[in-house]
C-alpha cells in the first residue's frame, strides 16, 4: 500500500468516526495517532501524541483565546449584553422588522467583544426572542435572523476563529482582526437590508416595535458606552500598534471587570459562571487544535497533503475558479463539521495553493471565516441553528433552516464582493502601524 493511499484511507476512517458521532477533536486525534502507529510504530506515535500538546500548549499566542472568551462571558454574565440590546432597540425598534434588525446590530456589537458565534446566539436569543414573540413576529424570520446574525460573532473582531487561523498559518492576528471590520459591517448591513425589504413587502412578518422618546433613547444609550469603549480600546490599541492581540485581550478583560465593578454587577456567582464557561470552551478549542495537529502530522508522513496540493496546482484553476471550488467545498464540509474542524482539515491542503496563486493570506483568512459563517447555518449540522432551537424549542428545525436561507444568499453576495474587490478586506490592514 502506497503512503498517499494510506492517507486517503485515514481521511475516510476519520469521516466514519464523525458519522458515528465521535467529536471532531477525538476523531482527528485517534486517526492521527493510530495512523502514525501503523506506519512508524508505537514509540513515534506515543512521542507525537505527547509532544504535540506540550509544544502547542506552550505557545504564548494561545493565551489570547481564553482571555477573549472570558471577556465575552463576563459581558454576558454581568448584564452588559442586555443593556446593549435595549439601547439599540430604542433607536431602530419602530421601523418595519425593527426588532429583528435590532438583533442584527446587537449581535454584531456583542460579537465584537466575545468573538464567539454560539455565545452570541445563545445570549441574544434569550434576550430578543421573548420580545419578538410579544410583537407577533413570524417565527421563521425571528429565529432565522438571530441564527444568521450570530455568525457576526466570529467575523467582527476580536474573533477566536481569526486567532485559530492566524496560529495555523503564522499570519498576523492583529492584521486579521482589522481585516474583518469592513466585511463584518457589510454583512450586518446586508442582513438588516434583507429584513427591512422583506418586512416592507410583507408587513405581517415583522411588525414595528415599540416607539421611544428622545429622552429614553439618550438615557438608554449609556448602555452602549461600555461596549464601544471596550471595542475602541482593544481594536484601536491593536490598530495603532500599542498592544499585541494577547495584550489587548488582557486589557479587554480588565476593562470588563472594572466596568462591572463600577456598575456593581460583578458578583461571585457571575464570576464563577464566566470562569467555568471559559474553561469549557477553551478546553474544547485546545482539544481540536491538538487533534488537528496530530492528524496533520499523520498526513505529512503519508505525503497526502503534498500529493493533493500537487494535483490542485497542476489543474491550473486560476484564482476565481479555485475560490469558487472552495466555496462549494466549504458548503459541503459545513454540513458535517464544526468551524474549527473545517479549518483544520482544509487549511493544510489549500494554503500552499493560496500562496502559489499569489492570494494574500490575510484576505484568505477573511474568506475562510466568512465561509465558516455559512457552515454555522448549513444543514444538517448548523451549530447556530441547534443553539437557536434550544432557545426557541417551539420552532421546528426545518423552519429555522428556511429562515436563515435569505441570509445565506446575502452572505454569498458578500463573498462575491470580497472576491471581486479584495481591498474590502485589505485596505484597513494596510493602514496599520
Amino acid at each position: 500500500m502506497t503512503l498517499p493511499l494510506s492517507g486517503i484511507l485515514g481521511i475516510l476512517a476519520m469521516f466514519i468516526l464523525l458519522m458515528l458521532g465521535v467529536p471532531i477533536a477525538f476523531a482527528m486525534a485517534i486517526t492521527g495517532a493510530v495512523g502514525i502507529w501503523i506506519l512508524e510504530g508505537a514509540s513515534p506515535a506515543l512521542a507525537h501524541s505527547v509532544l504535540i500538546p506540550w509544544d502547542e500548549g506552550r505557545s504564548f499566542v494561545f493565551v489570547t483565546i481564553p482571555l477573549f472568551v472570558l471577556m465575552g462571558q463576563l459581558v454576558f454574565h454581568t448584564g452588559l449584553a442586555t443593556d446593549l440590546y435595549v439601547a439599540v432597540r430604542t433607536w431602530i425598534g419602530k421601523v418595519p422588522g425593527g426588532m429583528a434588525i435590532t438583533s442584527v446590530f446587537a449581535c454584531g456589537a456583542f460579537g465584537a467583544v466575545t468573538g464567539s458565534s454560539i455565545a452570541t446566539v445563545a445570549t441574544m436569543g434569550a434576550i430578543v426572542m421573548p420580545e419578538m414573540r410579544r410583537y407577533s413576529y413570524d417565527p421563521r424570520l425571528a429565529t432565522g435572523a438571530l441564527a444568521a446574525s450570530g455568525t457576526l460573532g466570529i467575523l467582527i473582531p476580536p474573533s477566536v476563529i481569526f486567532i485559530f487561523y492566524g496560529v495555523m498559518t503564522e499570519t498576523s492576528i492583529g492584521a486579521l482582526f482589522i481585516a474583518g471590520i469592513v466585511p463584518g459591517i457589510l454583512t450586518a448591513a446586508m442582513f438588516a437590508t434583507i429584513i427591512l425589504l422583506r418586512c416592507l413587502v410583507t408587513p405581517s412578518l415583522g411588525p414595528p416595535g415599540p416607539g421611544s422618546t428622545w429622552s429614553e433613547r439618550w438615557s438608554t444609550s449609556a448602555g452602549l458606552i461600555p461596549i464601544v469603549v471596550l471595542f475602541a480600546l482593544v481594536i484601536g490599541g491593536i490598530y495603532a500598534g500599542i498592544f499585541t492581540p494577547t495584550e489587548a485581550a488582557g486589557v479587554g478583560c480588565t476593562g470588563v471587570l472594572i466596568t462591572a465593578a463600577i456598575r456593581r454587577t460583578l458578583t461571585r456567582a457571575s464570576m464563577s459562571k464566566a470562569l467555568e464557561e471559559t474553561a469549557l470552551i477553551s478546553a474544547m478549542i485546545f482539544a481540536i487544535i491538538v487533534g488537528g495537529y496530530l492528524f496533520a502530522r499523520f498526513l505529512a508522513i503519508t505525503r497526502t497533503t503534498e500529493s493533493l496540493v500537487g494535483i490542485l496546482v497542476d489543474m491550473d484553476f486560476g484564482r476565481i475558479l479555485f475560490l469558487a471550488t472552495l466555496v462549494v467545498l466549504y458548503l459541503a464540509l459545513g454540513a458535517m463539521l464544526d468551524v474549527f474542524g473545517m479549518l483544520v482539515l482544509t487549511i493544510p491542503f489549500v494554503m500552499p495553493v493560496v500562496l502559489e496563486l499569489g492570494i494574500d493570506p490575510i484576505w484568505f483568512g477573511v474568506f475562510a471565516v466568512v465561509m465558516a459563517e455559512l457552515a454555522l447555518v448549513t444543514p444538517p449540522i448548523g451549530a447556530n441553528v441547534f443553539v437557536m432551537r434550544r432557545t426557541a424549542p417551539d420552532v421546528p428545525m426545518g423552519e429555522i433552516f428556511m429562515g436563515v436561507l435569505p441570509f445565506v444568499i446575502g452572505e454569498l453576495l458578500i463573498i462575491g464582493l470580497l472576491i471581486a474587490f479584495p481591498d474590502i478586506a485589505l485596505w484597513l490592514p494596510r493602514q496599520m502601524r
